[in-house]
């Protein structure tokens, strides 16, 4: 399988806090049935800091890491977003890490509050559309404002966006609302690719294998397979080709 949300890298966000606790994590993403990771640490001016170039130098070292404990994870990286105009500036400097293409579409995982969908954010996606950047949206199922108002999704439905959900939501780690919303995406077609948005070992594990059973039962093996392998790579295979 092929995660494209995770959170491996340590110590640059709310991810491991240590190499030893990265290391640990990765290895429970192999045994779960793992073969290609994209690292998405949080991109959140204010909070974490971080850019296209400094994620680029943790990985670098965390690769080094992997081989020297023999864990046999490929990984690229991108990021996950966080709405705001400050998506503006990075992409003026080159600094947004895009996960791949997607159907000639250059696609950024994009992510909102938990409490809420600001307002303005159809306005950025509508931006970030018109340069030919497609937003995936991080986990919408666990959006306070879509638990409310499954209708929510709607514009960005219309407007051409991707959905990620997490496997975890589908086995209700994350509440019977967000596993409802999560099912009725699946259902509804709405769902483009499911990822672990692992962070640490216990609190957040990968548990993409489950996830990945969970669809099965939902819309059988053929999608399912195409949520975690054949969708993902299409997006994220120019990252794995030397």
């Amino acid at each position: 399988m092929i995660d494209i949300h995770c959170h491996l890298l340590p110590g640059i966000d709310d991810g491991p806090d240590t190499i030893e606790e990265s290391i640990d994590l990765a290895k429970q993403m192999v045994q779960a049935g793992v073969t290609h990771a994209i690292l998405t640490p949080h991109i959140y001016p204010g909070r974490w800091n971080n850019t296209k170039t400094s994620i680029s130098s943790h990985v670098a070292v965390f690769k080094d890491a992997l081989n020297t404990a023999s864990v046999p994870l490929s990984i690229g990286f991108a990021g996950e977003v966080r709405v705001g105009p400050e998506i503006v500036t990075s992409l003026i400097e080159n600094e947004l890490p895009f996960l791949g293409e997607y159907k000639g579409h250059k696609v950024l995982l994009l992510e909102m509050p938990h409490s809420n969908i600001p307002v303005g954010t159809d306005k950025i996606i509508s931006w970030l559309v018109s340069r030919n950047i497609l937003p995936m949206i991080a986990h919408p199922e666990r959006n306070k404002d879509v638990m409310r108002r499954y209708e929510k999704l709607a514009p960005f439905v219309e407007m051409g966006c991707l959905f990620q959900i997490t496997a975890g939501s589908l086995i209700g780690q994350f509440g019977e609302k967000a596993e409802y919303i999560s099912r009725t995406m699946l259902e509804g077609g709405l769902a483009t690719v499911l990822a672990s948005d692992a962070h640490q070992i216990e609190r957040r594990p990968c548990n993409l294998d489950k996830g990945y059973e969970a669809a099965v039962g939902i819309v059988g093996k053929a999608e399912a397979k195409q949520l975690v392998n054949d969708v993902p790579l299409e997006i994220v295979s120019s990252q794995f080709i030397a």
